[in-house]
C-alpha cells in the first residue's frame, strides 16, 4: 500500500484532474495507475528530489518519467492548466477571459549539469535562466515562457504577449498590461498597440520609498512568484531544456487551481 505524502492529491481534486487526462490507448501495454502516476509528479515537484529518488512506492521512476515527458510533448498539461484556470475564474464569479494581465520576469540560478540556454542576467547578477510570467488580476498564470537569463525584459515580453495572444479565447477581453520599468519603451509599446490592440502601463517604484512597497497590479505577480517558492524543485532551474522548466511551472500552478477549485 502506498504512502500518503503532504503532495498527494485529495480525491477531490483527483476526480477534477482525472477528467482531463488523455484517454488511454486501445492498443499497447495496459496503463499504470494515473492517481499514483500523477502523485509521483506533484512529489518530485514539491519535494525536489531527483527522478530517482521517488520513494519505492511510487511506479518505478522510468514510467513516472515517461508520462510526464510525453505529457510535456504533446501539450497535454498546457491544456490541463488551460481549463482549470477557466474554471477558477468561474468559481470567483469573472469572466473566464480576462481583461488585465499583469507581466514579469524572474531569474534563478540554474543546477550544474545544466548547460543548454543559460546566460548571464547583468542587472541581477544570476548566471541561468529567466522565467516570464503573464497573470490575470487574480494571481493566476495565463502563459509562462523560460529563456536565457540574457534575454532582456523587453523582448521576453514580447515573446510572451505574442504566447498569451495565441491563446484566442483566453485573450479575447485583454486590453491593458501592467508591467514594471523594464519594460519600459515606445518600440515595445507600439508593438502591443499596432499587433495585440493592447496598452502597456509601466508602474515605476515611488523614488522616495524605502524597502518592500506594493505596487499597483505589479504586487499580484510577484505574489505569484512567492506562490512557486513551496515548490523545492522551482528553486532552482533543474531542467536540460527550457521546455520541462515551463511544464513544472504549469504544475505548480496546476496543484494551486486544483487545491482552490476542490
Amino acid at each position: 500500500m502506498s504512502k500518503s505524502y503532504p503532495s498527494d492529491l485529495s480525491r477531490e481534486q483527483w476526480d477534477l484532474l482525472q477528467t482531463l487526462l488523455p484517454q488511454s490507448k486501445r492498443r499497447g501495454r495496459p496503463r499504470s495507475d494515473l492517481f499514483l502516476i500523477v502523485n509521483a509528479i506533484f512529489y518530485v515537484l514539491c519535494e525536489g528530489c531527483t527522478w530517482r529518488g521517488l520513494p519505492g512506492d511510487f511506479p518505478p521512476w522510468q514510467t513516472v518519467y515517461t508520462y510526464f515527458r510525453n505529457w510535456c510533448r504533446d501539450g497535454t498539461w498546457v491544456t490541463i492548466h488551460d481549463h482549470l484556470y477557466q474554471w477558477s475564474r468561474v468559481d470567483a464569479e469573472r469572466p473566464s477571459s480576462p481583461s488585465e494581465l499583469i507581466i514579469d520576469s524572474q531569474s534563478v540560478k540554474t543546477a550544474t549539469m545544466v548547460h543548454e540556454d543559460v546566460g548571464y542576467d547583468a542587472a541581477k547578477k544570476v548566471k541561468g535562466r529567466k522565467r516570464h510570467l503573464a497573470v490575470d488580476t487574480l494571481g493566476l498564470s495565463v502563459r509562462v515562457l523560460v529563456t536565457q537569463a540574457s534575454v532582456p525584459e523587453r523582448q521576453g515580453g514580447k515573446q510572451l504577449l505574442e504566447r498569451v495572444y495565441a491563446t484566442g479565447e483566453t485573450s479575447s477581453r485583454v486590453h491593458t498590461v501592467w508591467a514594471d520599468g523594464g519594460y519600459d519603451g515606445l518600440p515595445f509599446f507600439k508593438w502591443a498597440i499596432d499587433t495585440l490592440r493592447w496598452v502597456i502601463l509601466v508602474v515605476l517604484r515611488p523614488t522616495e520609498s524605502k524597502g518592500f512597497v506594493p505596487l499597483r497590479k505589479r504586487w499580484k505577480v510577484e505574489r505569484t512568484f512567492g506562490w512557486w517558492n513551496w515548490c523545492r524543485r522551482l528553486s532552482k532551474d533543474y531542467e536540460s531544456l527550457p521546455q520541462t522548466s515551463e511544464s513544472f511551472l504549469y504544475l505548480a500552478m496546476i496543484r494551486i487551481m486544483l487545491r482552490r477549485l476542490a
